[in-house]
């Protein structure tokens, strides 16, 4: 959509609708000196993990909750970690109100996730995770039609970042962070620390599996069939190399 009702001859600037790439922080807790200690342990490993990305404020976990929470405090807590909250979502009118007067705007609730039924076709996971990427990605490359075998990508694929190999295969040589994406209609390879998002199959091929020097990923998917991190991998396979395929309709993840 866009609107441009000055004419021809005024081109100084248009208004156009448009979507940016988000993190949500899914908030469990009002207690904040619990959130500042998880997000200090979670990113101590990786403090370059944002990059001043947009953050929105995920409340429907306390939306029954009578506890108050500190936007200003929150959002202070949030801006250490290099990112920039802008919005809120998902909380009762008193919580909406509080974020508002924070400088929050609202945001639109997530629609409701479906696991995937007998007949229904497979919908995204509902995250429950802290930390996640929402639906717009930046996309830095993906493969025109068939052809090539495999896509190889030898750099490291930051959080919001996707790579979507059409009609081939995927060959990563970098971490995949959390909260990156890799999709193929192929199988996946991931040489290095998988622990964004990783699909293959993406156009219903049940063959295709996934590989990993180090599985420890926030999501796998083949032919439509997903797990999540809300079932966590035994301990054979979590953060060594290990491969995902199908077994009818469940997803085996077994060491390599």
């Amino acid at each position: 959509m866009a609107l441009d009702t000055a004419g021809a001859d005024r081109t100084s600037f248009e208004l156009k609708s448009a979507s940016l790439p988000v993190v949500a922080v899914l908030l469990k807790t009002a207690d904040l000196a619990q959130v500042a200690s998880e997000l200090a342990a979670r990113l101590a490993a990786d403090p370059g993990f944002f990059d001043n990305d947009p953050v929105l404020i995920d409340l429907t976990a306390l939306r029954e909750s009578d506890a108050p929470i500190d936007f200003s405090a929150l959002g202070a807590l949030l801006r250490q970690y290099r990112t920039q909250p802008v919005a809120v979502r998902g909380g009762s009118s008193a919580q909406m109100a509080a974020a508002h007067a924070a400088g929050l705007v609202a945001a639109p609730d997530a629609p409701a996730a479906r696991e995937r039924g007998a007949s229904a076709a497979p919908q995204p996971p509902a995250r429950a995770v802290e930390v996640v990427r929402e639906v717009v990605r930046e996309v830095v490359r993906e493969v025109p039609g068939p052809g090539a075998a495999a896509v190889v990508i030898d750099k490291p694929l930051r959080s919001g970042q996707q790579v979507y190999a059409r009609g081939a295969d995927l060959v990563v040589l970098a971490v995949v962070s959390f909260g990156a994406e890799v999709i193929a209609d192929g199988n996946v390879h991931v040489y290095a620390p998988l622990r964004g998002r990783a699909i293959a199959g993406a156009r219903g091929n049940t063959e295709a599996r996934i590989f990993s020097t180090c599985m420890e990923p926030q999501l796998v998917s083949i032919a439509g069939i997903y797990r999540t991190t809300e079932t966590a991998l035994p301990a054979q396979v979590l953060g060594k190399p290990a491969q995902v395929r199908l077994e009818g309709e469940k997803l085996l993840v077994e060491p390599l």
